[in-house]
């Protein structure tokens, strides 16, 4: 069978992560939303997304296929009404459509002469940026169970302080040392050659994937998650870092989520609770305003390749767009579209050629190349974010 996964109406609301990446993509828990899908049906995917984004992401048509909603986390009796699925069948919650099977892929189908199946169990959505953090707790306990099952951990070293060991799981290469992990009220797992230096202090729930660090003395709490080949320090509250990116020195970063190839400089912080205690609203590019989240805690949402200098400060929902570079002092606006470079007192334009040059040094420092296929997705972004740079 041939599975695919599509976005959906909500890939606005998950903007600017959904800029460069199809939903599916996106890091929550442990695992990205299609590495769930994968593991729990045992198969690969492929995807329905943007036109700019197939390149990178292509769709593969077979004869037969099942189209899933991406923006929903799996669970294994929803996975077996899926595998189940017959031609012209479709499975619901409520007006949402969760999969279907189809000879066809169009992306506007007929669902009048379709058998429905209501699924009424409970099932984790997301819907909205914040959802990647604020869900992170539930994804992570969830992945955890999924990855560790029957499952033994590597050893943990004695020189280090641990509370409930039977929630912590080291892969293979992982490594942690004098540090204190306490897993009370969420597990801790470490990915294949994942490290934690000396010192750290880790509550869970946390994810630290595979060739990631936390380094000396750092404060983790959460549930936060560290995607793979990301280095982090500082004191981390809640938080889900996608890979490739660097939090490596002080700073305070809570209710956040930071997307690939980003670096947060040292001494950067960003608030997560108004001083009035006010719930939280964030800037929304689907409407095109700032809405409400409904959240007394919320922080900071970056997109990919944005980057912060030493000792910046980021007000309470402040949302980043895709390659931005701030390194004035002060507290720059609460939205910064993409492309954007400078801070409080001001931005300009961040052409993409020079941009480009910063992208291809960082990614070979991690034996990653920048290529022609990357380059279009964000010339791409940056026609599409144009009209948000009105300085």
């Amino acid at each position: 069978m041939n599975y695919i996964l599509f976005d959906g109406p909500v890939r606005n609301n998950l903007l600017p992560f959904t800029f460069t990446r199809p939903v599916a993509d996106i890091r929550i828990g442990i695992l990205t939303i299609r590495e769930k899908w994968e593991k729990y049906l045992g198969n690969t995917t492929t995807t329905i997304t943007e036109d700019y984004l197939s390149e990178k992401y292509p769709m593969v048509e077979m004869e037969e296929n099942v189209l899933i909603n991406a923006s929903l986390l799996p669970t294994k009796m929803l996975v077996d009404l899926i595998i189940d699925l017959k031609e012209n069948e479709a499975i619901f919650q409520g007006e949402e459509v969760i999969a279907f099977f189809t000879k066809d892929t169009q992306r506007e189908v007929d669902f009048s002469s379709y058998k429905t199946i209501d699924f009424e169990d409970a099932i984790v959505r997301v819907v909205n940026t914040w959802d990647i953090f604020e869900k992170n707790g539930e994804a992570l306990q969830a992945d955890f169970d999924l990855i560790t099952a029957g499952r033994e951990s590597a050893p943990i070293s004695a020189t280090n302080r641990v509370i409930h060991p039977e929630n912590i799981f080291l892969e293979e290469g992982a490594k942690v040392e004098y540090s204190i992990l306490n897993a009370s009220d969420g597990p801790i797992y470490l990915g294949k050659h994942a490290e934690i230096w000396e010192g750290a202090m880790v509550r869970g729930a946390f994810a630290l994937c595979e060739h990631a660090v936390v380094k000396m003395g750092a404060k983790i709490y959460g549930a936060t998650t560290v995607g793979p080949h990301g280095k982090i320090c500082g004191e981390i509250s809640n938080s889900v870092i996608f890979g490739y990116s660097s939090k490596g020195h002080e700073g305070y970063l809570g209710n956040a989520v930071i997307g690939e190839w980003c670096n947060i400089g040292a001494d950067s912080n960003n608030s997560n609770l108004k001083n009035n205690y006010a719930k939280v609203r964030l800037w929304n590019y689907a409407s095109e305003s700032f809405e409400q989240t409904g959240l007394q805690f919320c922080g900071l949402m970056m997109g990919d390749h944005s980057k912060t200098a030493i000792n910046t400060m980021l007000n309470t929902g402040t949302v980043v767009g895709v390659n931005v570079n701030i390194y004035v002092p002060g507290f720059p606006r609460n939205f910064i579209p993409s492309f954007s470079w400078g801070g409080a007192t001001g931005f300009s334009t961040y052409l993409p050629e020079k941009a480009f040059e910063t992208a291809k040094v960082m990614m070979a420092r991690r034996q990653v190349e920048f290529n022609d296929v990357e380059a279009r997705i964000l010339e791409h972004v940056f026609e599409l974010t144009k009209k948000w740079r009105n300085y």
